[in-house]
């Protein structure tokens, strides 16, 4: 018989009646099924749970105003899937009614209905499971946090012996136009990009530079070049991290106490002890050198890889063109390691933007401070720790700062990839 698809997209306005009206008699109870667990989950639940959303609690003591928002929220991410389910629920009506006047087979019993599934939907339903696990253990922190921002959740409002409150854009308000925070909030950008940019491109270029160098047909022994170029790699992070703090040190470390003398009076140089834990600057520049030490391993590893995918054909064309070894490193050998690594590069300055453990266990952010509770060498993601830890913690600034970091990483990340095709390495 033929179906009118209008009709039966009309019917599904009450999910089920549409797959019903088209023969799908158990399609039909499974989507009414999830219509009713949906309206009854709603009524003893989900209402309440928008509402405390809404109001974040009316009564102290009694109202936990961050468990309010936690619920809320799921029910939010709740309330969005069926409203997903209900315009799939809409279309199902109408295409399958067209597929039906079209001639087209559609399953209609248990049967034809598991063959289906197990044919036509089975990528659906691999997939599905690892969805659903993003949207609560990924999407639902992003989002409590994201609210947060917009609320006074800082020392004098702490659940549930003090209610939050929606204060709106009062925490970026603060951020860009409040002194204390303004001012903090400028020296800690600031040099985060320039921590940032500095590192990553140190340890960059001494990746590429130990590999190609380690690539060249002279160099000899390179296994042990190869085993040596990666211990820095092998030692755990932070054990390096918490032994080169100590190798800084103003007074005892290996630095002022051994180094400088040795270079001092065998090589004739004249170089001053080096506060490297007390001064802003030299602590900025000795944590640059540390990252370059600790993030070159990985670079050299990959170019390594790349280098030996390269066809030693274009060097000995390039040589019987005359060409230099520059101008073959420039014209050869950098564009197939940016071709391939460029959005590995990027996600190594995506990461060091959040370098937390480096800045933290060298010198605890410092020395120092800046205001608003951030040291000298503290970047976003320290000074978001100190927000929330010490003895007056401002929650709702701190989840601010956060939104402006990933809208700035995000940002950067999906342009640069855009630009370098890495969405597109299939075509």
């Amino acid at each position: 018989m033929k179906k009118n698809p209008n009709k039966a997209m009309s019917l599904s306005i009450i999910p089920g009646l549409g797959q019903y009206y088209n023969g799908q008699k158990l399609k039909a109870g499974i989507f009414l099924g999830a219509f009713v667990i949906f309206v009854i989950e709603m009524i003893f639940f989900g209402g309440a749970a928008l509402k405390g959303l809404f109001t974040l609690g009316t009564v102290p003591m009694r109202d936990h105003s961050m468990f309010l928002m936690v619920k809320g929220t799921l029910q939010l991410l709740i309330s969005v899937i069926f409203i997903m389910f209900y315009v799939l629920n809409l279309r199902d009506g109408r295409k399958v009614a067209q597929e039906i006047n079209a001639g087209h087979e559609v399953p209609i019993s248990f049967k034809e209905m598991y063959h289906s599934l197990g044919t036509n939907s089975f990528p659906y339903l691999l997939t599905m499971p690892a969805y659903l696990l993003m949207i609560f253990t990924i999407i639902l922190p992003v989002l409590v946090t994201l609210f947060m921002a917009f609320t006074n959740y800082d020392f004098d409002h702490i659940p549930p012996a003090q209610l939050i409150d929606w204060v709106g854009l009062l925490n970026f308000k603060n951020m860009f136009f409040l002194s204390t925070y303004r001012a903090t909030f400028g020296a800690v950008f600031s040099w985060t990009l320039i921590w940032t940019f500095c590192a990553t491109t140190l340890q960059i270029v001494l990746g590429i530079f130990t590999a190609v160098v380690a690539h060249q047909d002279f160099i000899k022994f390179k296994r042990v070049f190869g085993i040596i170029f990666l211990l820095p790699w092998a030692v755990p992070a932070f054990v390096t991290i918490l032994s080169f703090s100590n190798i800084f040190n103003d007074s005892a470390g290996a630095i002022n106490v051994q180094v400088i003398p040795f270079l001092n009076k065998f090589f004739f140089m004249h170089l001053p002890q080096i506060n490297w834990m007390t001064d802003p600057l030299w602590t900025k520049v000795a944590l640059i050198m540390i990252q370059g030490w600790l993030g070159f391993p990985y670079i050299y590893v990959l170019v390594t890889g790349i280098l030996q995918s390269i066809s030693d054909d274009l060097y000995e064309a390039a040589t019987i063109d005359g060409a230099t070894a520059l101008q073959k490193f420039k014209n050869i050998t950098l564009p197939a390691i940016f071709s391939v690594a460029a959005p590995t590069f990027v996600t190594q300055y995506t990461f060091n933007f959040n370098n937390f453990s480096i800045i933290y266990l060298f010198n605890n952010g410092g020395p120092g401070d800046v205001g608003g509770g951030a040291g000298n060498s503290d970047i976003l993601i320290s000074w978001i720790y100190k927000l929330t830890t010490n003895s007056t913690p401002q929650y709702g600034l701190a989840s601010a700062v956060t939104m402006i970091i990933s809208v700035i990483v995000i940002g950067v990340s999906l342009l640069v990839f855009k630009k370098t095709n890495a969405f597109k390495m299939e075509g």
